[in-house]
């Protein structure tokens, strides 16, 4: 039997859970990971956009190149949405959607055995369930990440995962918290809640259950020090979510709330499901409970049908906001999607000059951020050396990066006092 194997993870946070809940499975099964000429490639792709598409494709290629006579496994959004697109690339063996990506190494076993291709991508359009993948460890050494939910009904205009990842689907509360009690054993002290739309975690159960509830269980496990959340959007922000996640005294105050836009006509034409001033009103409510809170976005520069004056609200609403940081995104067309086909696509050379524009104000913005924490004291997850010579480095509970001189160990919390700034990061010192 075949015993070697490597997995190439393309896209999100999620697939990289879904990767490394995989590698175990391998592990398990007596199989040994090898970077390079594998025995066993699978590759987890994305489809977020048609560059991520070519992206999987060349992946897909460089595997087969590297050993000519591996399995290689396609499995992922990529595979969900274009199956037959995958089956023409030369040398593909297995195909798998996004749902049943668990089935993976059996598979490939099948395949060591009786050398016959399998093609399983079910149509889940309907379909609320979510795999049964965990982990006990992860490549990174002080964050591990956990997954709570899958799928999307938000259909934004510019979107394919819903299709790509079906409809929500929650995972049990005790398999979340069995999977943050193994992490705590091996030693992890920040637990990052993720999904595809984790905000709607438990709307697709019959019991009244939520995403506050999912904190407030794992708050209660001793050696968890931390819970972080991914990317909400902000209509599920509430007094009530936020006293209670203050109250649990293990949240951090660091909120990625999508924006994609600054302009309502914009986000209209998006499908969003706010508006400039709803969202104004939720960071509003954040600052109130969690007052020297990070707050980042993603904003989607010249989306079809952006005038200048759509672009000139977006700068003014971000200067207003004040974001920490922003994540900056060119409107690539996705096939398939209603806003493919919308009517005056942005020009190129626009997109770039006004995403440099709304780059001067962010990096503004974000030293303004730094600028205020001087002389506060931060609690700081201690993770591994930097750049600079003779420090050490680590996030602070409101996700920014502080770097110290002091003598910390790889995932020490400890408490800082911040004395100075530089570009992107934070000077302190322990006490």
């Amino acid at each position: 039997m075949n015993k070697t194997f490597n997995i190439k993870t393309l896209g999100c946070k999620v697939n990289q859970y879904e990767s490394e809940a995989i590698e175990e499975i391998f592990k398990k099964r007596g199989f040994e990971k090898r970077e390079e000429n594998a025995d066993i490639y699978v590759i987890n792709t994305c489809t977020v956009t048609n560059m991520s598409d070519r992206k999987s494709r060349q992946t897909i290629s460089r595997a087969r190149r590297e050993n000519k006579d591996a399995i290689i496994a396609v499995i992922g959004c990529y595979s969900q949405v274009k199956a037959d697109e995958v089956k023409e690339i030369e040398g593909v063996d297995i195909i798998l959607g996004s749902r049943n990506k668990e089935e993976v190494v059996d598979l490939c076993v099948k395949f060591i055995e009786d050398q016959i291709k399998t093609e399983n991508v079910e149509d889940f359009t309907k379909k609320e369930s979510i795999e049964d993948l965990e982990i006990s460890k992860q490549s990174d050494m002080t964050r591990a990440y956990i997954k709570i939910q899958d799928g999307c009904n938000m259909y934004c205009s510019y979107c394919l995962i819903p299709y790509a990842r079906g409809n929500i689907a929650s995972r049990d509360l005790v398999s979340i918290i069995n999977e943050a009690k193994r992490l705590r054993d091996n030693g992890y002290k920040e637990i990052v809640l993720t999904g595809i739309h984790v905000a709607s975690y438990g709307k697709d159960f019959d019991i009244k259950i939520s995403l506050i509830d999912v904190i407030e269980h794992i708050a209660k496990i001793d050696g968890i020090e931390r819970i972080r959340l991914s990317s909400m959007e902000p209509r599920h922000i509430t007094k009530d979510f936020l006293e209670r996640m203050k109250a649990c005294k293990k949240a951090c105050d660091h909120f990625h709330l999508s924006l994609q836009s600054g302009s309502d006509e914009i986000l209209k034409l998006m499908n969003r499901k706010y508006d400039t001033k709803l969202y104004k009103k939720k960071v509003d409510l954040i600052r109130e409970v969690f007052p020297n809170a990070g707050i980042t976005t993603d904003i989607i520069v010249g989306f079809p049908n952006e005038t200048e004056k759509n672009h000139e609200e977006t700068k003014e609403f971000i200067k207003d906001i004040k974001f920490s940081k922003i994540h900056l995104f060119k409107y690539s067309k996705r096939d398939g999607t209603k806003a493919s086909t919308m009517k005056n696509q942005v020009n190129g050379n626009v997109k770039k000059r006004r995403s440099k524009e709304l780059s001067e104000i962010e990096k503004e913005n974000t030293k303004d951020f730094l600028k205020k924490q001087i002389g506060k004291t931060l609690s700081v997850l201690f993770e591994t050396k930097t750049e600079l010579k003779g420090f050490k480095s680590g996030y602070s509970t409101n996700y920014l990066r502080v770097h110290t001189k002091d003598d910390v160990k790889v995932n020490d919390i400890r408490n800082v006092k911040i004395i100075s700034y530089k570009e992107d990061y934070l000077i302190g010192e322990v006490f």
